[in-house]
């Protein structure tokens, strides 16, 4: 699950917030592996370290994240879709000054 909030987090546009309590802690565990750069707010009670975050901030997915992501093939390798529509310019062949199509001849073969 971890690893899809940072494809999910690498696919966005940075820095992305996080207000629900399980995108946070997840952005923590993130943060704590090094795979990106996060500001997590202090827990409102920090003497038992708890209490609800507001939210999480992911600035940056570091060079560590993008080696991790690169070891689960992401971004998937595949052709873009445009390479696989036909065409639609299609080249035309060219009128000689007569207005009609080239004839194409053989050369006499010398026997």
């Amino acid at each position: 699950m971890t690893m899809n909030l940072l494809r999910q987090i690498a696919g966005s546009r940075l820095p992305i917030s996080f207000y629900r309590a399980e995108d946070i802690d997840r952005v923590k565990v993130l943060r704590a592996a090094g795979l990106v750069v996060a500001l997590v707010p202090s827990p409102a009670n920090p003497l038992a370290l708890s209490g609800a975050a507001a939210s999480a901030q992911v600035l940056a997915v570091t060079q560590k994240g993008r080696e991790e992501l690169a070891r689960f093939n992401y971004p998937e390798s595949r052709p873009p879709r445009w390479r696989m529509r036909m065409p639609r310019i299609k080249t035309a062949t060219p009128l000689h000054s007569g207005g009609s199509a080239p004839v194409h001849r053989e050369p006499a073969r010398p026997q």
